[in-house]
Formats: structure tokens, sequence, C-alpha cells
């Protein structure tokens, strides 16, 4: 059999970590593979030849994107041509969606196989992406069970491998051993979690931090965490900190160590909700946009649920406060009893944890496999 090559494309961070840990598993069926595409370090680390840095694709939000839109339209052109030329046995995209899902339609009408890995939330809004998809996509790898069901009941072919968050963190985590790496005792702990990008933190950090506040009135004795995504992220805090007397530590990165060692968390809507399931930690799950922002999503987003815990159980599991609801009373108000005694939310996630813990990378590398034997 001639020798694999498989193309790779990762956008950010995430993706980087998801693309080495499947690099990693296909070159243990076959050792001689070769790579190439877009990824970061990581996927670098395992071989991979990257055509451009990384860095390149990541780029959030509309107005930073449109800053950035005649360079990154050309590097996907440039990508395809490139990637045509090279005829690679497979294509997988990784998240990165708005970049990745046309490149792979490219490719396919030339008759290369496609995979995309993570699932876009098209079951949440922007539900005519699933037409693009099922146009440019051979197979779609998910991580979460609930997408599979929404791609089966539109005819795209999935697979749902599991979550490697789920694998790499362990059913029953130590929450001594972590209070003692970070120094701290005996009493309640709360971790806050406001998000990792400046926005995010901008809307919710001063709120976080009045809700905590709140919650020194409710239960004496109660000490925080915080852990800063960077260094950006840990000013950005300082400053709202300033003129407040709180028992917080700031944390620099450690967020699974803040989770480990915490009683319950406030926290941000996002994949950091799925973090706190896994350590089975209790929750209140905040969020505000800005209005306008939240206006239309509002009558964009067909799902009841926001988080992910609740998407996963399907049903109302951790409170969501959202937008005017989340005041700093209303949020120490649901959060304290939590403190207390959160057992009653926390059951259920075990069950959840060992749903999503189904060795994600060989799952999915079996399944790109599987893909290119129907050659």
């Amino acid at each position: 059999m001639a020798r694999l090559c498989i193309a790779l494309v990762a956008g950010e961070a995430s993706g980087d970590i998801l693309g080495s840990g499947l690099m990693r598993a296909l070159k243990a069926r076959h050792p001689d593979v070769r790579f190439i595409g877009v990824g970061g370090p990581l996927m670098e680390a395992e071989g991979m030849q990257s055509y451009f840095p990384m860095e390149r694709l990541a780029v959030m939000g509309l107005v930073e994107v449109l800053g950035r839109l005649r360079e990154l339209l050309k590097r996907r052109k440039d990508l395809i041509d490139t990637l045509l030329g090279e005829r690679p046995d497979v294509f997988i995209g990784i998240d990165a969606p708005d970049f990745t899902l046309n490149i792979e339609l490219k490719l396919r009408q030339a008759g290369i196989k496609t995979v995309h890995y993570v699932s876009p939330s098209v079951w949440a809004w922007r539900q005519k992406r699933v037409l693009k998809i099922r146009q440019g996509c051979d197979l779609m790898l998910t991580l979460l069970p609930f997408e599979a069901r929404f791609y089966e009941e539109q005819g795209v072919p999935v697979r749902f491998v599991g979550h490697p968050l789920a694998d790499t963190i362990p059913l029953q985590a130590d929450r001594d051993a972590a209070r003692l790496a970070l120094g701290l005792g005996l009493e309640p702990v709360v971790a806050l979690m406001p998000g990792s990008r400046g926005g995010e933190v901008g809307r919710l950090g001063a709120l976080f931090l009045e809700a905590a506040e709140r919650l020194c009135e409710r239960l004496p004795g109660v000490r925080f965490v915080l852990p800063c995504a960077n260094a950006t992220r840990r000013a950005q805090i300082e400053q709202m900190l300033e003129g407040r007397d709180l028992p917080l530590t700031l944390l620099d990165g450690q967020s699974h160590q803040a989770l480990a060692a915490c009683d319950a968390v406030l926290i941000a809507s996002g994949t950091a909700t799925l973090e706190a399931l896994l350590y089975k930690r209790p929750m209140v799950v905040a969020y505000r946009l800005a209005p306008l922002t939240y206006w239309i999503l509002k009558r964009m987003v067909k799902s009841p649920y926001v988080s992910l815990p609740n998407l996963l159980a399907q049903r109302l599991l951790v409170p969501e406060l959202l937008q005017d609801a989340a005041t700093s009373e209303a949020l120490a108000a649901t959060l304290a009893p939590l403190v207390q005694d959160g057992s009653a939310q926390t059951e259920p996630f075990d069950q959840i944890h060992r749903t999503l813990r189904r060795d994600a990378s060989n799952q999915a590398a079996d399944a790109v496999l599987a893909l290119l034997e129907t050659r």
C-alpha cells in the first residue's frame, strides 16, 4: 500500500491539542504516514510541516475578522490550490468551521475524502450550515452525543468519538492534593471563572467580584480562587479588584487545579462548564452579552439551554443566569446553598463523564481509517 498522506488544518490552541492526539493515534497504526497542512507547536512536534503559522488563523470576533479578511481569504485560496496539487488521501478540518468548511467542499468536489472534527454549534443556531456540511463532508466527528443525533437526523455521516477532556480529567479528582498545591486550608472555596477573553472578563469580571462580596456576607470564612488565562487577563482583574477587600487568590492559568480544589464554581458559559462538570463541582452559570448581540441570538438560537452540562443532560441541571437575570445578589443567593452541599447537582455528572470518556483520539483515528477503506 502506498504511503498515507493526511492533510489537517487547525485554527487555534484547542484544535492543536485535538490534532496532535489524532496524529499520534494515526502514527501508531501507520508509522510512515505523512502529515501536511496547518497546525500549531503540538502538531508540528508530531511531524506536521505547517504551511504557515497557525496563529494567522486564530482570530475571534466579527470586527477582528473583518480587519484580516483579505489575508484569510488569500491564505485559504492558496491552501486549497496546494492541497489540490498534493492530493492527500484525506483532509481533516479541525474546528474553525468558517475557514475549514469551504476547503472541505472544494477538495471533496475534486474527489478527495474529507472529515470535519468538532461540530460547529449548528444544532443551536445557523442550522442552514448543515447543508454546506452535507455537501462538503464525508464524515463528521463529534465530541458530544447530542451533536451526533442531530447529524443523523440531517443525513450527514457522523461518528461520536467522545471528548478528549473526559479522557484526561480523572473520574475522581483529589481535592485535598489540589488545595495543598494552592496553599488553601479547610475553609469553603469558590472558584470564580469569568472567561478567558478580554470581552468576557470585561462584562463578567466585576459582576463576579461583586457576587463574591455578597457571598462573603452569607458565608463568613469563604475563600475564592480565580484562574487568569494570561498576564493581560490578570492585569484586567487586578484593576477590577482595586478598592475591594476580598479573600481571593489569583492564579496564573491552573484552571484545572482551581476546579479540583474548590467546593463550587461561579462560571461563564463555555467549554469551562464542561471542565467543571468533569471535576464534579456544583456550578452556577452566568453570561452577559452586548444587548444587541443578545437580542439577535435570542431570536436565532434554537436550544432551550446555553451551558454544556444542561445540553448534555437534556434538562436543567445547573442554574443559568443570563443577561439581566445575572445580578450579583441573584448569583450569590443561587451559589450559597451549593457551596454547603451541591451533591444533588453533581450526582448525574459522573454518568455524563463516563459517556464522554471513549478514548477520543483513537476513536477518531479508527473512523478516519475506516473511511479510507471505502475509497
